[in-house]
């Protein structure tokens, strides 16, 4: 029976009785999705990829229900979700970017449909598959359902004053955003009135590297979202390794879009941030 749901990121008629399957990546953000939607007493199904998912993670859940596939394998992901009786589907982690170069292993159907793009590129690339994964009948969710309570909040989320600067703020968000609406990244380091560096498809840890190497005064990193950001796929997540990656680059402040930005185990990250002495802030564009 459905039942209305009062959350800004599931539907309104959103069945909590219906699987929900998890189509999981890498690292924390499926498995801390699992956990919340647990709680709220939604039965999961799990779609896992080779070499990228948690062996752990895969191994927690029953085998009737959970699927193993390779990156590429489309068609294979569409019938687990069939076989698993999947009303509906998150997308939930990263997949390494350099699969899409090597270690790829398309069906058929990933052929047909890399083929039809012109662009490859995450809101291509996740569009595609989200258009395939809805013509089965299987709605596919916010990425940030269950996770309201790891949302960035606005405002210094450290505690303390603030010490980012407002016009390199600006600029930095300026700078993120105009870099998101060409599909490039989500993320940049500015410093008093420079950009250091911008998220390519390498990532954010490898641009925060890279901009620490200019050893520049005050450098902030920003994170956005797109201006038209389809928030089923591709929403920006900031965790305990991003922390170390700006740690190692040097870089003390921080700044993420509150109610956009998904911070995983969102307290523990507060805590390290404040112990490493980083000022972690929530903005609204």
């Amino acid at each position: 029976m459905s039942t209305t749901n009062s959350s800004p990121f599931l539907p309104a008629d959103f069945d909590p009785a219906q699987p929900l399957a998890i189509i999981a990546g890498k690292g924390r953000y499926p498995v801390l999705l699992a956990e919340k939607a647990r709680a709220a007493g939604v039965p999961l199904r799990l779609v896992a990829f080779h070499g990228e998912t948690s062996v752990d993670f895969y191994d927690s859940f029953p085998e009737a229900d959970r699927s193993m596939i390779k990156v590429g394998q489309v068609g294979h992901m569409l019938k687990a979700l069939k076989r698993h009786g999947a009303r509906y589907a998150v997308m939930a982690g990263q997949i390494t970017p350099r699969r899409l170069f090597k270690g790829l292993h398309p069906d058929l159907k990933a052929v047909a449909i890399l083929a039809s793009l012109k662009e490859r590129n995450a809101e291509s690339i996740f569009g595609a598959l989200a258009a395939e994964i809805g013509k089965i009948g299987v709605c596919q969710l916010d990425a940030r359902a269950f996770l309201e309570d790891q949302l960035a909040d606005e405002g210094v989320m450290t505690g303390g004053r603030d010490r980012i600067d407002p016009q390199t703020l600006a600029h930095g968000i300026r700078i993120a955003k105009e870099v998101a609406r060409l599909d490039i990244g989500q993320g940049v380091v500015v410093s008093r009135g420079t950009v250091l560096a911008v998220e390519g498809f390498e990532g954010t840890d490898q641009m925060l590297a890279r901009a620490g190497t200019f050893e520049a005064r005050d450098p902030l990193f920003v994170k956005t979202v797109k201006p038209a950001q389809d928030y089923r796929f591709d929403v920006p997540v900031f965790g305990l390794k991003t922390l170390e990656s700006l740690a190692s680059a040097n870089i003390r402040h921080a700044a993420v879009e509150a109610d956009n930005t998904i911070i995983l185990d969102k307290p523990a990250v507060l805590e390290e941030a404040r112990r490493l002495k980083i000022q972690l802030t929530g903005y609204r564009a």
